[in-house]
């Protein structure tokens, strides 16, 4: 797998240019990064002028924090309430969208604070999530101004986030709806006086279809890796941007197996494919096991020598197979480099075609990505770096002594 750092700044850069001056774009690196790989898309995103990160999880944060990585965090579930202390030493910003769980956090603050364990200066930053219709987290309007009473009156906790999160950001009416319950939670806070904090609503969809106002921030999450989802209606204004977006990850491998089979083989477990004249068939070291679903199976294609090629039989859990027979030249050997997501001459398999083809979306398509698949990290420059299993934390930062296609058993995929 190859992930290109240049794409992901010239993302970043095309959807601040579209955004009201002042609002800051936070991009969301949950889940790997969306299976980018985290550490090294922060970096490369925070050296691009990202404002500051979310992600979903404490660990997320964690990792980020022990990465060198010193840009404000917000973790959007909230924790658990016994790790309050440790986000605030940690400098993390935390939601709350649960009366109960806020209660909790802020008497382990209390407690804290009572016997010195936490330094003046630490305090526990908390974004107010406010249930707008989503219907899976906030809080409701009308006990906002309670919750943020409690955060005031809690040493070592300061309230700096108004937000939520819109449930089908292309639905004008919806996204409307739910923008009004926003705007009345925050008119709530500013009748009881309390000092309206950064307000954020809009995500990547949220941007792209015009659909609620920027506010003071903006949660960059499918858009900054370059994708966006099969017909999305983006508005006319932000049509220029969603044109310019390039997509960051890509799919390689190389064949671990060139061969002829007779008519009437089957291919694959269960047969489900069967060879209807002899055939060309190269087995591809990619397979369920590294997020390339079953649901492919007899589905998809890959790309080699520019042009598609059907990808036949069941998709196993460490490899897939595909049928070059008609590939004209010289006979395809295990030299050849097939690319299942991205692009190569002028075609192009985006994770949007292969969304349709296991009936999920491209986020599905991208988080999925297996650990084990080696990340080669290029910029302008060139390879920065790799990340595999055995190099852990610090393979991409390390030297660009291999490829990624050197740096792993599993040599014949990137």
């Amino acid at each position: 797998m190859r992930i290109d750092l240049g794409r992901l700044a010239h993302n970043l850069a095309a959807i601040r240019a579209a955004l009201p001056a002042g609002v800051r774009v936070e991009p969301v690196v949950k889940a790997d990064a969306y299976g980018h790989g985290a550490v090294p898309c922060a970096r490369a995103l925070a050296a691009a002028g990202a404002d500051g990160f979310c992600v979903a999880t404490f660990d997320e944060g964690v990792e980020l924090r022990l990465a060198g990585i010193r840009s404000p965090i917000l973790i959007l579930y909230p924790v658990p309430p016994e790790l309050a202390i440790e986000a605030a030493r940690r400098s993390f910003a935390v939601a709350a969208s649960d009366t109960e769980l806020l209660r909790r956090s802020l008497d382990v603050l209390r407690a804290a604070h009572s016997r010195g364990e936490l330094p003046p200066h630490r305090r526990l930053m908390v974004h107010l999530e406010v249930e707008t219709g989503l219907g899976r987290g906030g809080l409701a309007g009308d006990a906002v101004p309670a919750a943020a009473a409690a955060i005031r009156e809690t040493p070592g906790a300061e309230l700096v986030g108004l937000w939520s999160h819109l449930a089908t950001p292309e639905d004008l009416d919806l996204s409307e709806r739910q923008a009004v319950r926003f705007r009345e939670a925050a008119a709530i806070l500013e009748d009881a006086r309390v000092r309206l904090p950064v307000r954020h609503l809009a995500a990547s969809g949220g941007v792209l279809a015009a659909s609620v106002p920027a506010y003071e921030s903006v949660r960059l999450g499918l858009a900054v890796y370059g994708l966006v989802p099969g017909g999305f209606p983006v508005a006319e204004r932000h049509a220029g941007v969603a044109a310019a977006l390039r997509p960051v990850m890509s799919l390689h491998a190389r064949p671990v197996r060139v061969a002829d089979l007779p008519a009437g083989a089957g291919v694959g477990y269960d047969a489900t494919f069967v060879t209807a004249r002899p055939s060309r068939i190269a087995t591809l070291p990619v397979g369920y096991g590294d997020g390339w679903s079953r649901a492919y199976s007899n589905r998809t294609s890959a790309l080699v020598r520019g042009r598609r090629v059907p990808l036949v039989g069941n998709v196993a859990m460490d490899a897939v197979m595909a049928d070059v027979t008609d590939v004209p030249g010289a006979p395809i050997t295990v030299d050849d480099e097939f690319v299942l997501l991205g692009e190569q001459g002028s075609e192009a398999i985006e994770a949007a075609e292969l969304a349709r083809a296991r009936t999920t979306n491209s986020w599905e398509v991208v988080t999925t990505m297996a650990r084990r698949l080696p990340r080669v990290y290029d910029s302008a420059a060139g390879t920065v770096g790799v990340r595999t299993l055995t190099g852990g934390k610090g393979a991409w930062l390390g030297s660009t002594s291999g490829t990624g296609t050197s740096a792993t058993s599993r040599s014949t995929r990137s």
